[in-house]
């Protein structure tokens, strides 16, 4: 039995109590995206109410720390709940401890861990890679194998797409506000078109620089209007005339029996994350709720106008 403990913590399978302080999340790359993140109150909200049902895991350094290796959603977490309540069961949180390994395993388990996210973009992906590939420490000599290094989990197809996300974020980097937004199919069709026009590049910085307070839903609809060759009429600026100014994107979340749905909505445009597999509903019943939710909308609109 002793033995088989021991062999289960080196694999990190036995979980403990490790503080917080004692956790360092620099050892890798993470491809989270910038700036607050959404979901963390739904997450502080069940740790409060059945606790960490999925202990992050970690491995040991040198010093007496641990190194961060799947769980930065969940120890920002814990954080948040410490500093907003100031209780000190928060002070230490559930862990999977595993001893040092090489660099590259520990990326593909993070990445791995990360695949199964359904909010993960391949702008992310792609980032992720690149900046894997141009860590020294990770003697990687392209993109291409960083990609099928830490995507190995990944299929053929999608490696594709991240690679193509990857190429695409060194030729904009700068250019692009939102690239986390991007769709995949613009997204991997823009890089093709500015591999076979490198001039292109010019026409889509001046059509993105043309708009510097342009939200994420105005940037793919200036980029596909790039792909279609069409003219995309810049917004108006509220100095124009009585033109009325551009509305932010509005998002919110709603329960539901399936748990809940993020949803968010722009000029002409609705999108509902949910728990459901819309595919298998009856398509008629798609389409009376969908007429329903047009119908109130429009009666709402006509009321309040």
């Amino acid at each position: 039995m002793a033995h088989e403990l021991v062999r289960l913590r080196a694999e990190g399978l036995v979980t403990e109590h490790i503080a917080l302080e004692s956790v360092v999340s620099e050892k890798l790359t993470r491809d989270r995206k910038p700036g607050p993140d959404p979901e963390l109150d739904e997450l502080k909200a069940s740790i409060k109410e059945i606790g960490l049902s999925n202990p992050i895991r970690v491995e040991r350094r040198p010093d007496g720390r641990y190194d961060l290796i799947q769980g930065m959603r969940r120890l920002s977490a814990y954080q948040a709940l410490r500093e907003e309540t100031g209780d000190e069961a928060y002070a230490a949180i559930p862990a999977g401890i595993a001893d040092a390994t090489n660099l590259d395993d520990s990326y593909r388990r993070m990445v791995d861990e990360n695949l199964i996210r359904k909010d993960i973009s391949f702008a992310e992906m792609g980032a992720l890679a690149r900046a894997y590939a141009e860590d020294p420490a990770n003697d990687c000599p392209d993109m291409d194998k960083a990609v099928s290094t830490l995507f190995k989990s990944a299929s053929y197809t999608k490696r594709s797409y991240i690679r193509a996300f990857a190429s695409l974020l060194m030729k904009m980097d700068k250019l692009l506000m939102h690239p986390n937004d991007i769709p995949r199919n613009v997204g991997v069709e823009l890089k093709r078109k500015l591999d076979s026009d490198p001039g292109l590049i010019r026409k889509v910085g001046s059509a993105l620089m043309s708009e510097p307070d342009r939200d994420s839903a105005r940037e793919v609809a200036i980029l596909r209007g790039i792909l279609t060759q069409e003219t995309v009429a810049p917004v108006k600026s509220k100095s124009e005339g009585s033109a009325k100014p551009r509305r932010a994107k509005t998002t919110f979340q709603v329960p539901g029996r399936a748990g809940v749905a993020k949803c968010s909505a722009s000029s002409g445009r609705i999108e509902v994350r949910y728990n459901l597999d819309f595919t298998r509903v009856d398509r008629a019943r798609l389409e009376q709720a969908i007429a329903t939710l047009i119908e109130d909308l429009q009666e709402d609109d006509l009321t309040h106008g």
